[in-house]
């Protein structure tokens, strides 16, 4: 079981007050659609859990399995790290849909069982009350991506989209990812409008271009690549739902991390 480490830190400690802070964000978001991916953040809910509401409004009520891709900040673990472990959170347990895991495993040359790459990493524990809040029946497969190389993206969104069609498993693709990092906002806006651009394209390989010119750091690239080659599985349109950054929080607009809000609606 991976328990939760990071409620009384990057979310509130108990049931109670996660729910009261999640039912605030939610307040006034509609779904639009249904999604065959989206974008989301995973910075301390205070800073960006507004604009990750906007993404997962539009998981209401699903069911099936979310696949949650994020990236790996610790530096432990495999290359891409697959768990097989239940995660636990306040709001209870989530299942780990082990099926899907293992077919994934098996469709990708890169992808590992490892619990290592995720037993301190916080980009996809945050997600998870999220979902608890908005999904109705739901198993996840949560993976994290040490190599963030456009090779190993594209690999997993292969394997992922492989392991659904062997499986016939409903899937959902979370994508983990925070934006530009501690500029100006109105730098990280300018750099983050050019890459955000790439992926309503759906263009990842213009995308990881964009992300090197701007030099644009973005947290987890690789996974935001994954969604946009799972989207044009799908024939999914992109949306950006909204754009913000944490000196709406802080007041302190002269180094922010920035974040967005995305889905691919089918």
């Amino acid at each position: 079981m991976r328990k939760a480490l990071f409620n009384g830190s990057f979310y509130p400690y108990s049931k109670e007050e996660i729910e009261k802070l999640l039912q605030k964000f939610f307040e006034g978001k509609k779904k639009k659609g249904n999604v065959a991916a989206i974008v989301a953040p995973h910075a301390g809910y205070e800073y960006s859990g507004k604009v990750a509401a906007f993404s997962y409004a539009q998981l209401k009520d699903f069911e099936g399995t979310a696949v949650i891709v994020g990236p790996n900040h610790t530096g432990f673990g495999s290359l891409v790290a697959v768990s097989m472990q239940d995660w636990e959170t306040p709001l209870g347990v989530v299942e780990t849909n082990k099926e899907l895991a293992k077919a994934i495993i098996k469709n990708s040359k890169f992808a590992r069982e490892n619990e290592l790459a995720h037993s301190q990493e916080h980009s996809i524990e945050v997600q998870l009350p999220f979902l608890q809040y908005v999904a109705k029946s739901f198993k996840i497969v949560a993976i994290a991506m040490l190599d963030q190389s456009l090779e190993k993206a594209k690999d997993l969104a292969q394997a992922i989209i492989k392991a659904e069609k062997e499986t016939k498993e409903k899937i959902v693709l979370i994508a983990s990812s925070d934006f530009n990092h501690y500029e100006s906002a109105e730098v990280a806006k300018k750099k983050d409008e050019k890459v955000i651009n790439e992926i309503l394209k759906l263009d990842e390989e213009s995308f990881y271009e964009k992300i090197e010119e701007e030099e644009d750091s973005a947290c987890g690239y690789a996974p935001i690549a994954c969604s946009i080659l799972f989207a044009k599985e799908k024939k999914a349109k992109p949306v950006l739902l909204n754009y913000s950054n944490s000196g709406e929080a802080t007041g302190d607009f002269e180094s922010v991390v920035a974040y967005c809000s995305i889905g691919f609606f089918v």
